[in-house]
């Protein structure tokens, strides 16, 4: 009996288990490690396929084995959308594409201004195979076709390139962020929250970019680099947020990891330099007879990394005179910010969604008319404290 079980227990597992049904042979895959999209001049899609050429980046290109060559093959195709632009690149790549390894996808400036992107999005959130974890970025001022096409001299595959200087710029500067291609669908689809995506330019020549001398020089020709975050409202580009009221934005949605802040001291613009190292906001909304109110939360901090100017950093009234400063340029920052996002009429904080969870029903009668009406005059409260933990591994400073 027991032998007669086994064997049935066997013969219905070897049923269960279906072996290598769905596999794919590496040598039949075109790797595809960048989607740049732009718009064509008659209305249709121009897709840029950044693929990998997996001997290349082994090792070849410093000397540990393969073809001296380039990394990453660039194929473009067109189509009225973006399955079919992918579809189309087939007849010019001689292997099946895949996009499990996507993670990255450039969309140009001149298509989020004149389209939804949400229809491109909705693409690539319905492929099984495209990550949508991969960052979005928007190609400011260049086509997406110039950035996928740039080879880059530290990182091979230029796709690390730009999701390394996203994500360092973002832990270490603090005027950028990084966004999925989830977060920005999540944003799109949610009332009461705009999406905001970090842009890229290309500095130098974008011809001699795409050669593989360029990539061997001391100084590189061609370069990119993070700048400015892109305000989108109904899928589609509505402008750019720099410098501080992009620091604000990001200040507000509690993405700050590091950054450093100048403080006026002793009649000396920016003098002191601050050192942020941890930071947490908290958002609240409520509603009052009818109105809305946010109320903002920032506590900070942070090291003394600089000093221009004389000052005695062993006293405590002097920490407490510039933890105040600080309060005060970091709420100047998000005011500017929120300002600008309310001229804008567009709320990229999510504060209507801060409503929404407190105030369910209220949140029903304030949902048609947000952005035109509630959000653009919404009273803000913004509160901040800001403490120096260290000086340093100095005091005082050596100069007089």
């Amino acid at each position: 009996m027991k032998r007669l079980l086994l064997v049935f227990i066997t013969f219905t597992f070897s049923l269960i288990l279906t072996g290598c049904w769905s596999q794919k042979e590496l040598t039949d895959l075109a790797i595809i490690s960048v989607l740049g999209i732009d718009l064509a001049e008659d209305g249709r899609l121009i897709g840029t396929l950044q693929i990998i050429n997996p001997g290349n980046v082994a090792g070849g290109m410093q000397g540990g084995g393969g073809t001296e060559g380039p990394p990453v093959t660039i194929y473009t195709s067109t189509g009225d959308s973006v399955t079919e632009l992918s579809r189309s690149a087939s007849r010019k790549i001689s292997r099946s594409l895949y996009y499990a390894h996507t993670n990255l996808l450039v969309i140009s400036e001149d298509l989020a201004k004149n389209q939804d992107i949400s229809t491109i999005l909705d693409a690539i959130e319905r492929d099984a195979e495209f990550r949508i974890t991969a960052d979005v970025v928007i190609a400011r001022g260049v086509k997406a076709s110039e950035l996928v096409k740039v080879l880059t001299p530290i990182d091979k595959i230029p796709a690390n390139k730009v999701i390394k200087t996203l994500k360092f710029s973002e832990q270490q500067w603090g005027e950028f962020m990084s966004t999925s291609v989830q977060d920005t669908i999540k944003d799109l689809a949610s009332p009461g929250k705009e999406p905001v995506i970090t842009g890229f330019n290309l500095y130098g020549d974008a011809e001699e970019g795409k050669k593989l001398e360029g990539t061997q020089a001391t100084e590189p020709v061609t370069s990119l680099g993070a700048t400015g975050l892109a305000t989108i409202k109904n899928g589609k580009l509505l402008g750019w947020l720099e410098g501080e009221k992009a620091r604000g934005t990001v200040w507000v949605l509690d993405k700050i990891k590091q950054t450093a802040i100048g403080i006026d001291y002793k009649g000396q613009k920016e003098s002191i330099i601050y050192q942020v190292i941890r930071q947490k906001t908290k958002v609240s909304g409520t509603v009052q007879k009818g109105k809305p109110k946010i109320t903002i939360n920032v506590a900070a901090e942070g090291d003394i990394g600089e000093t221009k100017v004389p000052i005695d950093l062993t006293d405590p009234n002097v920490l407490l005179s510039l933890e105040k400063k600080l309060d005060k340029e970091i709420k100047k920052e998000i005011t500017m910010a929120i300002n600008e996002a309310q001229k804008n009429k567009a709320d990229i904080f999510g504060f209507g969604q801060s409503i929404h969870r407190s105030y369910p029903k209220e949140w029903k009668k304030l949902q048609k008319e947000w952005d035109s009406v509630h959000f653009a005059d919404l009273e803000v409260e913004v509160n901040v404290e800001a403490y120096i933990r260290r000086t340093g591994l100095r005091n005082n400073p050596h100069f007089k």
